[in-house]
This record gives structure tokens, C-alpha cells and sequence, in this order.
């Protein structure tokens, strides 16, 4: 005699789904990126990024939480703050600024990182939510910590004029694709902008 099915609460996962652990996750992060980067922040839902990843919709739920909290996470997975903080910092605050323009162009220039940034900045101009993913996971989540790690006055000031400095060149040269600056060497921008983001975040 078989015992009584147990049901699952709201965003509770079947054990067995549980017990996937961390592949799982990645797995709904992965789908996630690319949902978002297909469909824009208004056009994804949950149950739509659940049937990509092929696990039930309490499952995302259960490892995410919102919908705001799974687009934090599906770009996150694209920029990898924990990797990039001591890429850029690590050889100290000589040549900074160009290992930060360089990272920051390299994740742009990628076809797979660009679409869903491209996703974020678009849904920036009219969605608060994504807008507070910007703001997080490129300013405080990297930039912050940059200029936080090489001990400089108002470092949070001087990350957000990093931050708007990027920001500007990506949304005029991947998103309006204002020319020249559209098709000009990725290198030819490094050597123009390093120098500035080299004065922002060290100069006393």
C-alpha cells in the first residue's frame, strides 16, 4: 500500500528537482539570459523562462524568487562582477583604466554578453526594475568596489562617473549606433577613453 502523495507549497521544488542543486540554477540562469535578451524585461515571464530551462515554473520561484530577482541574476551571469573586480584591480591602480574599458568593451564586443546588455539598458529607459539592475550590478556590484579597492577619495562618486562614462559610450555605439563611434576600433576606444577612467578612479 502506497502512502499519502505529498504536496508541494507555493515555490517549493519535487525533491528530486531539488536535489539537482547548483546545475540546476545555472541552468535556469542561462535560459533566463537568453529569454530576456530575446524577449526584452516587458515580454519574459517566469513560465516562459521555466520551459526553456525544462523545469516547472515553482522551481524558478523557489531558487529566484521575483522576476526582478531572476533578470538581476541572468545579467549577473553575464558581467561576473567576481571575476572582474580582481582582474582589474589586481595589478594596481597603473593602467587601470584601461583594463576596465577593455573588460567593459570585451563583454560588448561578445555577441553573447551584448544581447542581453542590450536587453537591460533598453528596459533601463522605461522599467525601474531593470534600471535598479543597472544600477546595482554595473555600479555598486563592480565599479564601487574598483574604486573602493584602490582607496581614493569619494570613491562612490568617482564610480558613478566611471559609470556614466561607460554607460554612454555602450548606449550610443551598441544601442543608437551613432557613427563613427558605431563601427570604430574597440582598441581605437580603449586608448580614447582609458585615460579618463585612469583620472576618475586615481587621481587624488
Amino acid at each position: 500500500m502506497t502512502g499519502p502523495v505529498r504536496r508541494r507549497g507555493p515555490g517549493r521544488p519535487r525533491q528530486d528537482e531539488a536535489e539537482e542543486g547548483p546545475g540546476t540554477q545555472e541552468r535556469i540562469r542561462l535560459a533566463a539570459r537568453e529569454v530576456f535578451a530575446e524577449r526584452g524585461y516587458d515580454k519574459t515571464s517566469v513560465r516562459g523562462v521555466a520551459k526553456v530551462a525544462g523545469v516547472d515554473p515553482a522551481l524558478v520561484h523557489h531558487y529566484f524568487g521575483s522576476k526582478d530577482d531572476l533578470f538581476a541574476a541572468a545579467i549577473e551571469v553575464t558581467m561576473e562582477p567576481a571575476l572582474v573586480v580582481p582582474a582589474v584591480v589586481g595589478e594596481g591602480p597603473d593602467g587601470i583604466g584601461e583594463r576596465l574599458a577593455r573588460y567593459f568593451l570585451g563583454v560588448w564586443e561578445n555577441p553573447a554578453t551584448r544581447a542581453p546588455l542590450l536587453a537591460v539598458i533598453r528596459s533601463a529607459l522605461t522599467h525601474e526594475a531593470a534600471a535598479k539592475v543597472l544600477r546595482t550590478l554595473i555600479l555598486r556590484r563592480v565599479l564601487e568596489r574598483v574604486a573602493a579597492d584602490l582607496d581614493v577619495p569619494e570613491p562612490t562618486f568617482r564610480a558613478e562617473l566611471a559609470a556614466s562614462h561607460l554607460i554612454g559610450i555602450a548606449f550610443v555605439r551598441y544601442v543608437v549606433q551613432m557613427e563613427p563611434l558605431a563601427s570604430a576600433d574597440p582598441e581605437e576606444i580603449v586608448a580614447l577613453v582609458a585615460p579618463t577612467l585612469q583620472r576618475y578612479l586615481t587621481e587624488a
